[in-house]
């Protein structure tokens, strides 16, 4: 049985992909800051990596800002193949972004491609999994681009998917022999990226006006119309974002 350790295990993604993983028979354990690994200082990584097969890294930074991003993913990233080497782990698989190599303008995206670089130059055998945008951040993507009651976002085109598929593709590619390479996956719908942020918000009953801006910036990136698209190579998932609409309701607002 293979030991798979989760970065980020106890996320949105990392606590689906450790249900998958452990359904079909693989031991998969969390490793977060609540568990002792902290990834920017490195403790807890050689313990938790002792043993391990694979690690997977779903984690994400708790800031976007540029300098703050570049650093939480190339010191994280630094710190677990120095673990991972010291483990003989063999096969690091990371989540990434479809596009990500296209959006230099992005301080995030800059970010991802370091984080990239550094993995495929590990000499650890890897895997990347670079996914579409997910359902789940149609109201986060909303908030970043609000001004007043309007949402202004490029009408580029966009293949969301929902998180549950994300997780099943990280599991699968986790469990199986590195690709030394990139795999893409998305979701069976194309919209333009003002329109899937018009219908989430229309179901949900909220009034903002959503206006369709080709110079509105999204995580620092000016779009054009296919620079969120896959490529022609990609696996795509079966669940639409209307079906994923009415049982998905936003949370409760704190009271």
């Amino acid at each position: 049985m293979s030991h798979i350790v989760v970065i980020g295990g106890t996320g949105l993604i990392g606590s689906k992909v450790i249900r998958k993983l452990t359904e079909h028979g693989h031991g998969a354990i969390a490793a977060s800051p609540n568990s002792g690994v902290d990834t920017i200082t490195g403790e807890g990584l050689d313990g938790v990596l002792a043993g391990a097969s694979t690690v997977l890294d779903v984690s994400n930074s708790p800031s976007f800002a540029d300098d703050d991003v570049m650093a939480f993913f190339t010191t994280a990233t630094t710190n677990i193949i120095a673990a991972a080497k010291k483990a003989n782990v063999e096969h690091y698989v990371a989540l990434s972004v479809v596009g990500s190599d296209r959006m230099t303008d992005s301080g995030y995206m800059r970010a991802k491609i370091a984080q990239e670089k550094l993995i495929r130059d590990s000499g650890i055998p890897f895997s990347l999994v670079h996914a579409t945008q997910f359902f789940e951040f149609v109201t986060s993507i909303a908030a970043s681009a609000t001004v007043a009651d309007e949402v202004h976002l490029s009408p580029a085109l966009i293949r969301p998917m929902a998180a549950e598929d994300v997780a099943t593709a990280v599991a699968r590619v986790t469990a199986h022999e590195p690709l030394n390479g990139t795999r893409e996956v998305a979701g069976p719908e194309e919209f333009g990226l003002d329109d899937l942020i018009r219908t989430g918000l229309a179901f949900r009953g909220d009034s903002r006006t959503v206006v369709a801006d080709p110079d509105a910036l999204y995580f620092g990136q000016r779009l054009t119309e296919d620079m969120l698209l896959p490529g022609p190579d990609a696996t795509i998932f079966e669940t639409r974002f209307e079906d994923w609409l009415p049982d998905n309701p936003p949370p409760a607002p704190r009271s």
